[in-house]
């Protein structure tokens, strides 16, 4: 048995860390947390000051028993990473093994590279009781949170719902964004430009204000056809462009998701991937330092490549003031390495860590600005035009992104130009943008709310719970007025464009809107920005000894229980915010609009005793398309209640009826659904529903290559596959999908791995 045993939370940092250290140590991995508060309780002893329950994880007891096991008679080493996280995983695993922490050794490194694994285990220290405090703290407030609020958004809204402090506040933020969008009136102007001649070359300008109204617009271009132009002035400046610091946590993600594209969840597991096998440092961090060593490295690397005039020695000071324990940027472990990664991705994502780092150490970007102002003779407007020129590309040779030269025509002040055209063009104001998954990670930081280690998990909690959706916006079509002026006359056009087009945005549900009004309402605290923020102060207070993990939930839950009391006496007709709009005149009753179980809907007549058999039951129907509970009226709900409709038949005589589900609008033939997301259940017709039916048969009929009764091969979205209804197996390009045959289609299926189960979405 090996003298020492190291014990690390990730299989891959322990097949890492083995190839460094030598025969005496035995490397063993925890697989996270093994310890953790229980599944079907609270887990936590209010009364008693918040004293909680840990319970090893069911999935976890071969694992700490091995361990238990690899203990006897070895030094054992807690090596889980250096955050508040790992601090307790170490803490954790040390009381599951009953091991004595006076003898039990920690030890953290910000990279896995041999010297900082050597530097650990050459300066060992104990488990850090602060930061373990911090941890718990946060875990015990979280689920006092859920435990507490989630039976009220049953018991008010809808069964199965949850409710997360970072979670909540998010949505939110969404929710609120959302709002502004809808609420938001776009103001109207004429943007003008112009193109000069100046000795046969053209010059580019525009006028510096906007033109309000057609007729305005009409009216200027009208005056200064037979206008002169003069050169009042040309203005030229340096500028410089400096290179942002290197990447902390947050900054990675919203880097990544601008140049790569990459989701936050995705960039957190391919870069924890490129830390475990120690090809960049600790990527959960909000510190912009630079050890010497790497900024050492960066200079040598900058002088011997580009030139000493692109080095510039720089550390950046963490803007933070609660930076957390991780104390260095997120930076190539050895920055000779120009390529790291076991897949296209994460050589990607290693190559802009390796760009950012190296460009943080280079030096500014130097620009030549150019502003010509031109005056008109018989107007006080004046025309500008703008040039910038990269003269010394300095950090922008390895971090690209730079603008392309506008280079303006050589001309002096006092110079007369040619008008050769004007062009005024109708533009409308924008709307809040959407946040991307980028974006809201950016405010959520801006906010005080999180942590590095929140950021992915939170985005990634409020899409699986259905509180927030990811999607594609199409835009809509707009004809924008267009006024031109050329050989002294103005004429009217006009120009298509697409306006609103989008992608990967948040957008709320109708549940999370629902749901943030019930908490803003009732449990103001747990959604207010500048409450969470605090909660996050106080966990770097308790990591820094200054307060008492008791202390910090105690202040929290004397005025958090409280509340939920309170909001236990919410009307549940006001917390799925029913709204009467009037009465249906053919029944005299009342017309409802309220959140029920699967989301927004229509109520004809009163819920009343459910028990009394001769009260008639309500009749339910969807919202009308482009509509929500807050301005639906009357006159669009009424014939949502003629749904289903009967449509007609199709040839062989079977009904076609028309509908709206939870997936929007379809028609239905016998146990067939089609959807038509296109067209109205409420006027499609005969023909046009028979027309998306045969089109669905068609393709599913394309879509199936050799069908072998249990055992088919069909056509996917990504290439033809082989499954049996709960197993797909992908066939690989050398085959030929039609010559497969039914034996080497279950050979094929048997062979094939299981596909990774994807969390059920809550709808």
């Amino acid at each position: 048995m090996a003298k020492n045993l190291v014990i690390v939370e990730s299989p891959a940092k322990a097949k890492t860390i083995a190839k460094y250290l030598g025969k005496d140590y035995e490397v063993k991995s925890s697989f996270g947390h093994i310890r953790d508060l229980p599944k079907k309780d609270i887990g936590v002893d209010i009364e008693h000051e918040f004293k909680p329950t840990y319970q090893i994880s069911p999935d976890k007891k071969k694992v700490v028993a091995e361990l238990k096991s690899a203990a006897k008679g070895s030094i054992v080493w807690l090596a889980s990473d250096e955050d508040r996280e790992g601090e307790a995983i170490a803490w954790h695993v040390s009381v599951a093994l009953g091991l004595d922490p006076e003898n039990t050794k920690r030890i953290v490194f910000h990279e896995i590279t041999k010297p900082a694994i050597e530097a650990a285990v050459a300066n060992p220290r104990t488990i850090n009781m602060k930061l373990v405090d911090a941890q718990q703290s946060r875990r015990i407030l979280d689920r006092l949170v859920g435990y507490e609020l989630s039976p009220v958004l049953w018991r008010k809204i809808r069964a199965g719902l949850s409710a997360g402090r970072v979670q909540s506040v998010a949505v939110r933020l969404i929710v609120e964004r959302e709002r502004e969008i809808r609420a938001f009136s776009p103001e109207v102007s004429f943007k003008v430009t112009a193109v000069f001649d100046t000795d046969g070359v053209e010059l580019p300008a525009e006028l510096s204000e906007r033109v309000t109204g057609v007729d305005k617009a009409h009216e200027f271009l009208s005056a200064i056809a037979p206008a002169t132009f003069k050169v009042a002035d040309v203005e030229q400046k340096p500028g410089t462009r400096s290179p942002s610091a290197p990447f902390i946590t947050s900054t990675l993600q919203q880097e990544a998701a601008r140049r790569l594209g990459f989701s936050v969840r995705q960039t957190m597991t391919l870069a924890q991937r490129l830390y475990e096998n120690g090809h960049i440092t600790y990527m959960r961090t909000d510190s912009t330092t630079l050890s010497g060593i790497a900024i050492n490295a960066a200079k040598e690397y900058i002088t011997k490549n580009y030139g000493a005039n692109y080095s510039q020695v720089r550390q950046y000071k963490t803007k933070s003031a609660s930076a957390q324990e991780a104390h260095e940027a997120i930076r190539p472990t050895n920055l000779s390495t120009l390529s790291a990664g076991d897949d296209a991705s994460q050589k990607k994502l290693y190559e802009l860590i390796w760009q950012r780092t190296m460009a943080s150490q280079m030096a500014p970007a130097s620009i030549q600005k150019t502003e010509i102002t031109i005056e008109i003779s018989n107007r006080d407007e004046k025309f500008l035009a703008r040039g910038e020129v990269l003269v010394f590309d300095g950090f922008l040779k390895v971090y690209g992104g730079g603008k392309d030269d506008v280079i303006l025509p050589d001309i002096k002040p006092g110079q007369i130009l040619a008008l050769n055209s004007a062009n005024a063009l109708e533009t409308y104001s924008r709307p809040p943008a959407r946040y991307s998954e980028a974006a809201l990670v950016k405010k959520l930081e801006q906010l005080g709310i999180g942590r590095p280690s929140t950021y992915a998990p939170t985005i990634s909690t409020v899409q699986d719970r259905g509180y927030v959706e990811k999607a594609d916006m199409e835009g809509e079509a707009r004809e924008l007025k267009e006024l031109v002026l050329a050989g002294g006359k103005v004429s009217e056009g006009s120009q298509s464009v697409t306006v609103g087009a989008d992608r990967n945005k948040l957008l709320p549900t109708p549940l999370a809107e629902v749901v943030t009004d019930f908490l803003i309402k009732f449990v103001s605290d747990i959604v207010d920005y500048d409450f969470t923020a605090r909660a996050e102060a106080q966990f770097d207070e308790v990591a820094d000894g200054k307060l008492t993990w008791q202390q910090m939930l105690r202040e929290f839950y004397d005025k958090f229980h409280p509340l939920i009391e309170e909001s236990s006496k919410a009307d549940r007709a006001e917390a799925a915010q029913a709204r009467e709009l009037g009465k249906d005149p053919k029944t005299g009753k009342p017309v409802i609009a309220r959140f029920g179980r699967y989301g927004p809907m229509l109520q004809l007549g009163e819920t009343g005793d459910t028990k009394d058999k001769k009260t008639p039951k309500p009749r339910f129907a969807p919202l009308p398309a482009g509509s929500t509970l807050d301005n639906v009226t009357l006159e669009q709900a009424l014939p949502m209640f003629n749904l289903p409709r009967v449509v007609g038949k199709t040839e062989d005589g079977e009904e076609i009826t028309a509908d709206i589900g939870r997936f929007g609008p379809y028609i239905k033939i016998d146990k067939t659904f089609v959807s038509i997301k296109d067209q109205d259940p409420l006027t499609i017709t005969e023909e046009e529903a028979r027309r998306a039916y045969a089109e669905k048969a068609e393709a599913a009929e394309k879509r199936v290559i050799a069908d072998y009764g249990q055992i088919k091969i069909l056509r996917g979205p990504y290439g033809p596959y082989i499954t049996d209804g709960k197993k797909n197996a992908r066939i690989p390009k050398s085959k030929d999908p039609e010559k497969i045959n039914e034996q080497e289609a279950k050979e094929m299926l048997d062979s094939a791995k299981p596909g990774r189960k994807r969390p059920r979405k809550r709808t």
